[in-house]
């Protein structure tokens, strides 16, 4: 089936088959956790491989173009200076760093092959403005333009869509992955269509519920924003982490899932505690029993057990956020089993299963199911974004 945006395989095609030579700058996502030169999970370096591998397999100069955490000011603690032994290790490849500065002499001695990784590009001051004038000067550096990271998709920046406007601009393989991904769980998804939401607050994820109400047939509502809803209908929550002033957005949410026919599910046993720390003194209730000094922490094995059930008759699910709190035990229950339970409907090849955001990849880590979903992804801002609904610019960019 032909894509909406441009992949490498149309690079090829582009320059008949031939990018030896050519300098490919290629936008990824090297935002990894860094503790004394070491790198605590590589899994957004290894994410990069088969694009980078492809193009300097086929003789491109291959310049990695990434920012590296939220610099004011540049300086030696966000330098990307520090991932290029890292990086050297994952790729199985010698990478060059090449600073700013000198980096156009730095870049001509390079050869068809070669992989290099520019300094942070967040050391301009204008990369998060998409100011035309930085845009202009990474294109200097190359010829060619591949985006493989979709979690900075979401913002219009000057290496992501400024970039991507200035040279002939391709998804890399990660991207495509992504975008696949993403078209099978909501874009043209095969119904029934379900949606597990989690998280603390309701106001973080309004967009989304709002958006999907309309997308999908099943909404699975966990984490500390269920009790907003349950509190809207009218149940007492007791000490649970609760936006009582949203609870008038709560009905007006549940009232359109009504009309646009999408089944809200919302826990009716729930485990509660009357203080929040690893291992406390528990009790498992039904909703209505919650004791005035007690906080919901995690929904109940009954309701667990129901919403696996709902996933047997689901064909798509897409899922953000866990159900309870899942990283304080044993308040991971209600997660960790519907994720085997989704897992394993995956893996009979009943179900595609889509996942993301940041707590969502722990905590389906924590249950031993991530590799098992058909997709993970990593992003975070730009996950979100998508399940509310709005066109991000990395990926707008790079449309036929």
């Amino acid at each position: 089936m032909d894509k909406s945006f441009r992949t490498l395989d149309d690079l090829s095609g582009d320059f008949g088959g031939d990018i030896r030579g050519k300098r490919v700058l290629v936008r990824e996502d090297l935002n990894v956790p860094l503790h004394d030169g070491q790198v605590s999970d590589d899994t957004r370096l290894r994410a990069t491989v088969p694009t980078i591998a492809e193009l300097a397999d086929k003789g491109a100069i291959v310049l990695v173009l990434a920012h590296f955490g939220r610099p004011k000011v540049p300086s030696p603690e966000f330098s990307l200076a520090q991932i290029v032994k890292p990086y050297e290790a994952v790729l199985g490849r010698a990478v060059r760093y090449v600073d700013w500065e000198g980096a156009e002499a730095a870049i001509a001695t390079m050869q068809p092959g070669d992989i290099g990784v520019l300094e942070n590009t967040r050391f301009f001051g204008g990369e998060e403005k998409n100011d035309p004038q930085v845009a202009d000067r990474f294109a200097s550096f190359g010829e060619l333009y591949v985006n493989d990271a979709f979690s900075a998709a979401h913002r219009a920046h000057a290496s992501t869509e400024g970039l991507a406007r200035r040279l002939p601009a391709y998804a890399g393989r990660q991207m495509e992955a992504e975008l696949d991904a993403l078209e099978k769980a909501l874009g043209n998804p095969e119904h029934p269509v379900a949606a597990v939401v989690g998280g603390a607050k309701v106001s973080t994820k309004l967009d989304v519920l709002k958006h999907l109400v309309t997308r999908v047939d099943h909404l699975i509502i966990g984490g500390g924003m269920a009790n907003t809803f349950l509190a809207a209908r009218g149940v007492n929550v007791g000490k649970s982490l609760c936006e009582h002033d949203l609870t008038g957005t709560a009905e007006e949410i549940l009232d359109a899932a009504d009309q646009a026919g999408c089944t809200v599910h919302l826990p009716y046993d729930v485990v509660v505690a009357r203080e929040f720390r690893a291992n406390p003194e528990t009790r498992t209730v039904n909703v209505h029993e919650v004791a005035a000094d007690e906080m919901i922490l995690d929904i109940g094995p009954a309701a667990a057990e129901s919403l696996g059930d709902v996933l047997k008759n689901c064909r798509t699910l897409v899922w953000n956020g866990p159900l309870g709190a899942f990283e304080t035990p044993p308040f991971d229950a209600a997660t960790v089993a519907l994720a085997r339970t989704a897992a394993a409907l995956t893996k009979e090849g009943g179900l595609v299963s889509v996942a993301g955001g940041g707590d969502t990849v722990a905590a389906l880590n924590q249950a031993g199911v991530a590799s098992d979903f058909s997709f993970v992804s990593t992003a975070g801002g730009a996950f979100l974004e998508w399940m509310e609904g709005r066109e991000l610019p990395g990926v707008a960019a790079l449309a036929r």
